[in-house]
């Protein structure tokens, strides 16, 4: 597979961005390692694009501006197995502004028993505010878990105003 990889940033964050000749297959965390990439795309070769992934750029710095809601980005899911990609297509279903819990999602995929499997491929989401594994929280009300850290995710909430 070969990733291109640009660097993007907005406010003193930094962030990494990686596509494929599908659409985008990574972002990294605000001010993350260089080779964040590769917990996901290990096998990967990868190039440095400075002018790669402008529309992703534009729509994430838009997002972080609090001046956009949805992400309209032909995306590479390819990377996961079929039941990541089923949590993570569902998970671009919760709306703008919200949280569900692990124990919603799970609901919502009529997999009630799977809780902590559907936590894991949450937390195995390549794609961090594309697709919104930060509007998920735990049942007890608590944050819970998220690859951008804790104050990254209460900043995207913060910003969706949840």
């Amino acid at each position: 597979m070969q990733l291109t990889l640009t660097q993007l940033t907005i406010t003193e964050q930094t962030f990494w961005l990686g596509s494929t000749s599908r659409g985008l297959a990574f972002v990294g965390s605000a001010n993350g390692p260089t080779d964040e990439w590769q917990q996901f795309y290990p096998t990967a070769t990868t190039h440095v694009d400075p002018n790669a992934n402008q529309t992703a750029d534009r729509e994430l710095t838009a997002y972080l501006a609090g001046q956009k809601t949805e992400f309209s980005l032909p995306l590479d899911l390819s990377y996961g197995t079929a039941f990541q990609q089923q949590v993570w297509q569902t998970l671009q279903t919760v709306p703008y502004g919200t949280t569900w819990t692990y124990s919603d999602l799970a609901a919502k995929l009529q997999r009630p028993e799977a809780v902590r499997a559907i936590a894991s491929a949450v937390g195995r989401n390549p794609l961090l505010m594309i697709i919104p594994c930060h509007r998920i929280v735990r049942k007890d009300g608590q944050l819970g878990g998220y690859r951008g850290g804790l104050p990254m995710k209460r900043q995207l909430l913060r910003l969706e105003r949840v």
